[in-house]
């Protein structure tokens, strides 16, 4: 099967080749250093050219409101590329709870992207993954200074990045779900609580302080978490760690 991945040189896509590669598959990274650029269309129609599948794993340069902006013209370019390629599946990675935040303009922008998926022209699979374990650093990092770190006490569900990867490559050799797989860590952390596992591992004796309005999870209402149907990866947070 020949499966071409967009975005297939960075921290999930690098490792969907791989993955696909060493089962015997055909996968192909694309990304800007390769020629191909998802908002200009340079690229596409040859990137996608004989490709049973398109895996999508591009993400927007910002969190903010332009973000919607990269997505609709990203996925609008290859969705018209892979529908006069004859692409027959294409996949996306996608949040877990992403459309329970409608307060963050990135969750709203990663909707329209899984909407205009679902209404397009290809048999398409929708991924979608709680938190990276290997983008916990750069939560704590929004909002420490060199006295303290303050976290909201929201539950997340921390899912390694190799995992990810597995998932997504699962999927796409398989028959397109026309819908939602939903993919998460193995445990449920309070955000607090994961900081300081954190930076005690990392022999950093600042202090988190508990803070419900500190960072961009504080918009997060509730519990945005995988249900009981979804599959659930191996690894734990503090065997990543180690």
């Amino acid at each position: 099967m020949k499966i071409a991945v967009i975005g297939g040189t960075g921290l999930i896509g690098s490792q969907v080749v791989r993955n696909l590669n060493s089962s015997g598959h055909e996968a192909v990274p694309h990304s800007l250093s390769t020629g191909v650029d998802v908002i200009t269309g340079q690229g596409i129609e040859q990137a996608v050219e004989g490709a049973d599948v398109v895996v999508n794993l591009t993400n927007s340069p910002t969190f903010d409101e332009a973000s919607p902006a990269f997505f609709r013209t990203s996925m609008d370019n290859l969705l018209d590329a892979s529908q006069r390629g004859g692409v027959g599946h294409f996949v996306i990675l996608s949040i877990v709870g992403v459309d329970q935040v409608p307060q963050l303009d990135y969750y709203r922008a990663k909707v329209l992207q899984e909407d205009l998926l679902k209404a397009g022209p290809v048999p398409y699979s929708i991924v979608r993954a709680t938190q990276f374990m290997e983008f916990i650093d750069a939560v704590l990092s929004w909002t420490a200074d060199a006295e303290a770190v303050r976290l909201p006490a929201t539950p997340i569900q921390p899912i390694a990045a190799r995992d990810v990867a597995a998932a997504v490559a699962e999927v796409a050799v398989g028959a397109p779900l026309n819908g939602i797989r939903n993919i998460g860590g193995p445990e449920v952390f309070a955000l607090d609580e994961l900081g300081r596992v954190t930076l005690s591992h990392q022999g950093d004796d600042r202090p988190v302080v508990t803070d419900p309005t500190a960072g961009m999870f504080a918009a997060v209402e509730g519990e945005v978490l995988t249900d009981r149907n979804a599959h659930l990866a191996a690894t734990r947070y503090t065997d990543w760690l180690a």
